[in-house]
């Protein structure tokens, strides 16, 4: 009788079949790379979308049901008799449901946590007294239930963290929009209100987390984790907002790049010893070992990276650049089998050297209502970019939209200045009315990238007699350093492109293409502005990267009164020798002013004039052009005595009146590293530079559907001289406002300029803002909707006044405003 061995192991099984639950983009991505996977035969896809219908090969769309009313019993039991080896679901709500648990008595593995695991998303609470326990670093919290409202008030009105500012969370799942942040402690108390007793969030708000307001970048980090191995993907940073510059309402996410440059290898190292770590092993020792994706957000204070929050999945839009940077060689099913199996520490997994991007394209109206099926065209990408669809569907043989977030654009490049651009021209070549999208997706990091700097030679290396002809440079003028700072601002510029405006730099001049922006009957508005006086705090504090918000808020604040979105700005940066990085600073806040605002900055004018500007001096101007159809032209002809005005809140002194200012800070002994005498917390001229709030996308929506009649921007003049500016026209002529001053509390800036400049309240009303950077005038039956749409893009307003038959700006409380 022969005898036989068994020298190696059974072989791994290479007929893999792997089900994905969910229907977005994150799930479309996750299907691209798993059937990459040699050990993989089928990636089937439930429901999946339009992407995953066409992708063909391994991937297969199934329409069985789950979720809800439905459960997990039917579809584990068609999983079974299908023979799928691993589910991996994509959003959070089968996990915290339970479907790991239905699942696993199927006999399938499931790549995510138990229900009990999953709580750590699906409870704030319950997550943040986790972090609590196990000295994982976060802000400072208390959490209250749905019946202690009373004590939730208290709380608040204590003022209970040094920040001196909350945030507002609902603790249960409400589809990434629980969180609330406001900038007072009396919206803080109507954000409460909202959640716990409005039940804005639905049960969601049954518990509600008040936490410590931090400041920081964010990153986004997704680690596999097997129970106990915990092996971080590459940090990412998302864009959450609709609006360019981060303005605007949240969305799930507009687009995201890794890695990101502020996570660090020193950061990294403190995200896993400090948070993921201890995480795991807290898990681990609470009887609940978490196996699936962490994805946890962080806040990158001073004092360290702090947990925002816990995810138990994937995150999107961040998978879809994620899945990008996996290299040839990473099986990611391989991994997450690895990772239910309890065997992370067995696998490889290593990523491409280089950076993704995600670009998502939404549909007209989201975060809000927008429609549905309308078609698409998807031409072939550019190599290295790929098409991952979200809220798509096939009709018939044509790709249509099927959701808010429809599509994301995807790079990848050896460098974050490649893979954007290429990103970019992928979504200029897909086509669908109304495509939205952020045109400034990691504008921030390539606004932060390093660039030489040339250095020129002191003036007294130059000989009076020269044995040889002279340069430009001798006379005091570096062309040289002209050009390095085209160079470094480029990508700051390149951040603002919009339809009708390629955003590039250098040439004679710049172009801008008013079809491509979608006008059919424009006028055409101008205007033209500086900063002032102000200029000479940024210059003695030595600060100069607010300047040019400034800039660019004087000039677009005045288009946006008559109606004019704008298009395009250019700046004029004189001085009397060129230092790169002030001058580069500036033009980062033109450039941030000008994402803030929705337009490009397609051109400028750096002038180097030695003789003319002595010193460290510099003159900034800015202008700016915006169109507006014919028939939205501001004012309108029809205002009349009865109409009210509303105000919307300026962020302190804004850019005007600093003359006046900087005599009462001299006269009151001050210097501008002094604390600030109203609010000791930061040095004077940190609050003195505190920049001009753009008001542009609150205002577009209501312009657009014709609830405004006027505007005035109130800058240097304040209300006495601006807003009679409404009643130019003819038509127009004898009416005038009454304006009532106690419809609004006086910051303590404004107190302070009173007394210590002993300026007597009508002159400061006629100077500044005093807390009112634009006024509206609204018909007496739009008050409501006017106030509603303001509101909808994130403006206190309130009603201040109304028009009078009466010319000029009576004013109604003026004795409130005595000290």
């Amino acid at each position: 009788m022969a005898s036989s061995s068994i020298s190696t192991f059974p072989a791994s099984q290479t007929s893999l079949t792997i089900l994905i639950l969910g229907s977005g983009g994150r799930e479309h991505a996750l299907a691209y790379k798993l059937a990459q996977s040699k050990r993989v035969s089928k990636v089937l896809v439930a429901p999946g979308n339009g992407g995953t219908a066409i992708m063909g090969g391994k991937v297969t769309n199934v329409l069985e049901k789950w979720g809800g009313s439905t459960g997990y019993e039917s579809i584990a039991q068609w999983a079974r008799e299908q023979g799928v080896d691993l589910v991996v679901p994509g959003p959070e709500q089968p996990l915290v449901d339970g479907a790991e648990v239905v699942f696993r008595k199927a006999g399938i593995p499931v790549f995510g946590p138990s229900p009990a695991a999953a709580l750590l998303e699906g409870s704030k609470s319950l997550s943040k007294a986790f972090m609590a326990r196990n000295s994982i670093p976060t802000a400072s919290f208390r959490s209250f239930t749905s019946d202690q409202y009373t004590q939730a008030s208290e709380y608040i009105q204590s003022n209970p963290f040094t920040s001196g500012r909350c945030v507002i969370k609902a603790s249960g799942l409400a589809a990434g929009k629980g969180v609330l942040i406001p900038e007072s402690t009396d919206e803080a108390i109507e954000a409460l209100k909202s959640v716990m007793l409005d039940r804005e969030f639905g049960d969601a708000g049954d518990e509600v987390v008040v936490e410590e307001y931090l400041t920081g970048p964010e990153i986004s980090v997704l680690a596999f984790c097997d129970g106990y191995s915990v092996v971080p993907l590459p940090a990412a940073q998302d864009h959450k907002r609709i609006g360019d510059g981060d303005v605007g309402p949240n969305t799930g996410g507009m687009g995201a790049y890794a890695p990101a440059p502020v996570a660090t290898p020193d950061i990294m190292e403190r995200v896993m010893k400090e948070s993921l770590e201890p995480t795991l092993k807290g898990m681990r020792e609470e009887g609940h070992p978490f196996v699936g994706m962490l994805f946890t957000g962080f806040i990158l204070t001073s004092d360290g990276p702090k947990v925002l929050e816990y995810n138990v999945r994937f995150g999107d839009p961040e998978t879809q650049a994620l899945m990008l940077l996996l290299s040839d060689e990473t099986d990611l099913a391989e991994v997450m089998l690895a990772c239910v199996e309890r065997r992370l520490d067995s696998v490889k997994l290593a990523y491409r050297d280089g950076h993704a991007v995600s670009v998502v394209l939404a549909s007209q109206g989201y975060p809000g209502k927008y429609p549905k099926g309308i078609p698409m065209s998807i031409p072939p990408m550019p190599e290295g970019v790929q098409v991952f669809h979200a809220g798509t569907a096939i009709k018939g043989d044509t790709g249509v939209t099927d959701g808010g977030r429809v599509l994301a654009v995807c790079a990848f490049a050896p460098s974050l200045r490649q893979a954007v651009d290429m990103a970019y021209s992928g979504v200029e070549l897909v086509e669908f009315e109304g495509k939205t999208f952020r045109r400034d997706i990691a504008y921030r990091a390539l606004a932060a990238e390093p660039a030489p700097l040339t250095s020129t030679a002191s003036s007294s290396s130059i000989p009076q007699r020269p044995v040889t002809g002279l340069t430009y440079a001798s006379a005091g003028v570096s062309v040289e350093n002209g050009n390095s700072l085209v160079d470094n601002i480029k990508p700051i510029v390149k951040a603002t492109r919009r339809p009708g405006a390629d955003a590039s730099i250098g040439g004679f001049g710049g172009a801008f293409d008013l079809s491509a922006a979608g006008y059919s009957d424009p006028i055409l508005v101008s205007g033209t502005d500086g900063v002032g006086t102000k200029l000479r705090v940024a210059l003695e504090y030595g600060k100069h990267d607010t300047v040019g918000i400034d800039l660019v808020a004087m000039s677009v604040n005045d288009l946006i009164v008559q109606g004019a979105e704008p298009l395009y700005f250019l700046d004029y940066f004189a001085c009397s020798a060129l230092d790169i990085q002030v001058a580069q600073d500036v033009i980062t806040g033109i450039a941030t002013g000008c994402l803030e605002s929705g337009c490009a900055l397609i051109g400028g004018e750096t002038a180097e004039m030695p003789g003319m500007y002595h010193g460290d001096d510099y003159d900034l101007a800015g202008f700016a052009v915006g169109a507006v159809e014919r028939s939205q032209l501001l004012p309108r002809t029809d205002i009349v005595a009865g109409d009210y005005l509303i105000g919307l809140p300026s962020d302190g002194l804004h850019s005007n009146g600093f003359s006046l200012v900087r005599k009462i800070v001299s006269l009151a002994g001050l210097t501008y590293d002094s604390p600030t005498p109203w609010s000791e917390d930061v040095p004077l001229g940190e609050s003195l530079l505190r920049p001009t709030r753009l008001y542009i996308k609150p205002l577009l929506p209501g312009i657009k559907s014709g609830l405004f009649k006027g505007m005035s921007h109130i800058t240097g003049g304040g209300f006495t001289e601006n807003i009679p500016r409404i009643f130019s026209d003819p038509a127009l002529q004898g009416l005038g406002v009454e304006i009532d001053l106690r419809t609004w509390t006086l910051d303590p800036v404004w107190k302070w300029l009173m007394s210590a400049g002993n300026v007597a309240p009508l002159e400061m009303a006629r100077t500044f803002n005093c807390g009112v950077g634009m006024v509206i005038v609204v018909g007496a039956n739009e008050v409501d909707a006017a106030l509603q749409s303001l509101t909808e893009g994130g403006e206190r307003a309130f009603v201040m006044g109304k028009v009078t038959d009466k010319s000029g700006v009576q004013y109604v409380g003026m004795d409130t405003w005595s000290v």
